[in-house]
């Protein structure tokens, strides 16, 4: 097991984040998907995560990441979700026909952490 280090601490902090589409419409297909990733690894650098796992289904997207400590989840997952919203829906129009109000995610999400389960196996669930 490999931690991760900053200059005053050692750590080892794996979150798995499940985000939901707006009424659970079936808009994620492979392109959307496939789209949405980059913007997520971009957003990461400005608040210290790093990207280990990524999935979809039709209606959620499962991602597994590295954070730091210091990383403000919160502030970081509507960080996200804002600007794929945004670009979503920018590059993809049509998926503006299943959205009420131009939503793209639910304003909840689930965050897990991985706890004493290896990464192997969450892996495998992703």
């Amino acid at each position: 097991m490999e931690l991760d280090t900053n200059n005053h601490s050692v750590f080892l902090l794996h979150y798995h984040l499940v985000l939901v589409t707006k009424y659970r419409r079936q808009v994620i297909d492979d392109d959307i998907s496939e789209f949405a990733k980059p913007a997520f690894v971009r957003i990461s650098e400005t608040y210290h995560t790093t990207l280990v796992e990524w999935n979809h289904d039709q209606d959620h997207l499962h991602i597994m990441f590295k954070a730091h400590p210091k990383t403000a989840l919160t502030k970081f997952i509507n960080a996200y979700k804002s600007a794929s919203s945004r670009l979503i829906k920018r590059d993809f129009p049509s998926v503006k026909q299943y959205l009420w109000k131009g939503m793209f995610w639910s304003k909840s999400f689930c965050l897990l952490t991985t706890g004493g389960a290896p990464i192997a196996v969450i892996r495998k669930y992703i």
